[in-house]
């Protein structure tokens, strides 16, 4: 999925290849892997704007703490790079933002490109006419940079998820709620029921889960939050937990964060919070996504948790985000999209 130019138009986009520093140029069209893991981003950008209010912004934008984790870590790994610097394999990075300083500029703006150098690669390019005017630029459209890079990650993970499928799980789900949903390899069915199937991807030092289950639909008051989360403690409960008689169950230390929004014409429930483990000591972060299957007339929920007690890697959000991804490989039937 492709996301169009943030308040530039074809003329800036264009006007690019015409600035006068090699750095901002495209340097080939040759289709090499990108470099660099998900969630890393390239910024370029010169000594004197990185240590005044544009770093700043960029850093409140990009190095925000990610929401709803039990740590602290931020939405992406920055890596600086002046403008001399960022030559070889730096070009072929992943995610790039790149800003350019041009007096001659009436106003800042922004452009996004594809694929410049490798594939699949992300780079956005930040010009104004000084580091101030970027600053500002980056205060007003933060959250519009942020969904660019994030959903280009988000794309990547969709689409390597279709190509490298886990058939087994995806055709158990497709039985049991007739519903397409794309799992990635190295997931384990570990629950087939008639109503729930839970599937789990075990690390060397986390683990990363999710479970669907579906309920007879009673009206709007089903998608209340205290009524998901009812529903969420019921059929979550069949998870055990290490020792006898412990079971997965919603934290109460922290209230849920719930949210209703459509995608592709569907409406959806999203909740986030804590898990924990009751009867024993265990947790971490959970995120569900809830919708009504009016063909059958039931709930249908999406549930997802990770749990990685290592507070020094593997980053616990990239495991929260590889469960928000698999959202977007749920397919419904045609007739109920």
């Amino acid at each position: 999925m492709k996301h169009p130019l943030l308040r530039i138009s074809l003329l800036v986009v264009l006007a690019l290849s015409a600035v006068g520093c090699d750095a901002f140029r495209s340097l080939t069209t040759s289709a090499q892997t990108a470099q660099g893991k998900p969630y890393e981003l390239i910024v370029v950008c010169g000594q004197e704007g990185w240590t005044g209010p544009l770093g700043d912004s960029l850093r409140a934008v990009f190095a925000a703490p990610v929401p709803y984790l039990n740590q602290t870590e931020p939405r992406f790994d920055i890596q600086r790079v002046t403008p001399r610097g960022f030559t070889k394999l730096v070009v072929n990075h992943r995610n790039i933002l790149k800003t350019l300083v041009d007096g001659e500029l009436a106003e800042a703006a922004a452009a996004v490109q594809y694929d410049v150098t490798a594939r699949p690669q992300l780079v956005v390019t930040l010009q104004g006419p000084s580091n101030a005017a970027l600053a500002a630029y980056v205060g007003e459209h933060g959250d519009e940079l942020l969904q660019v890079f994030e959903s280009a990650e988000r794309d990547r993970a969709v689409e390597f998820n279709r190509t490298f499928g886990e058939a087994k799980v995806s055709a158990v789900i497709a039985e049991r709620f007739g519903v397409e949903m794309a799992v990635p390899k190295g997931y384990v069915l570990a629950a087939n029921e008639p109503d729930f199937v839970w599937a789990r991807f075990e690390y060397p030092t986390a683990s990363q889960g999710f479970a669907v289950y579906s309920y007879p639909y009673e009206g709007p008051q089903s998608l209340a939050p205290e009524a998901l989360v009812a529903a969420r403690n019921r059929f979550m409960a069949r998870i055990p937990g290490p020792t006898d008689g412990s079971y997965m169950t919603t934290s109460t230390a922290f209230e849920p964060d719930y949210r209703m929004f459509r995608l592709e014409g569907r409406l959806w429930c999203e909740m986030r919070g804590f898990w924990d483990v009751e009867g024993d000591f265990m947790g971490g972060p959970y995120v569900s996504y809830t919708t009504v299957d009016t063909a059958t007339g039931r709930v249908f929920t999406f549930d997802g948790y990770v749990y990685a007690p290592d507070l020094n890697k593997p980053r616990k959000r990239n495991f929260v985000r590889g469960i928000e991804h698999l959202l977007y490989g749920i397919d419904f039937p045609a007739a109920e999209k």
